[in-house]
């Protein structure tokens, strides 16, 4: 499984993280993690990765001020980026895009939803019918 996509998930929930690396892994995505926006920064600067996915509340660094960073940056400005939250107000999602969110999950995700976001922004084709 090391030859599919390569995700970053950046969130300082261990027990999100591993769910992501679950769900992702089982669909034959690489996942790498970050506990907060400034190590998610200096894992994707040191490996692009193909998509990454952006908690929002997070100590040292949020996921707002990632994106913002990480769309001013000349080789990672055009990856695209999940942000997951807790919030679920229009205004959350509002933020989240104009940050650089190119999509916005409202936690906790379902697995196919996670797995439908991260196949279509990686360009991977959907799953059979009825599956991811």
């Amino acid at each position: 499984m090391t030859d599919g996509p390569r995700i970053l998930v950046v969130d300082d929930a261990v027990t999100v993280r591993a769910f992501s690396r679950r769900v992702l892994e089982a669909d034959g995505f690489v996942v790498d993690e970050a506990v907060n926006g400034i190590e998610g920064l200096e894992r994707a600067m040191a490996v692009p990765p193909d998509l990454v996915i952006v908690d929002v509340n997070m100590r040292k660094m949020d996921g707002y001020t990632m994106l913002r960073v990480l769309r001013r940056d000349p080789v990672l400005r055009d990856v695209p980026a999940v942000m997951i939250s807790t919030e679920s107000k229009d205004s959350d999602r509002e933020q989240a895009l104009l940050a650089g969110a190119n999509w916005y999950i409202v936690k906790p995700p379902r697995p196919e939803m996670l797995v439908e976001a991260a196949r279509l922004l990686t360009g991977r084709p959907p799953g059979p019918e009825g599956a991811p």
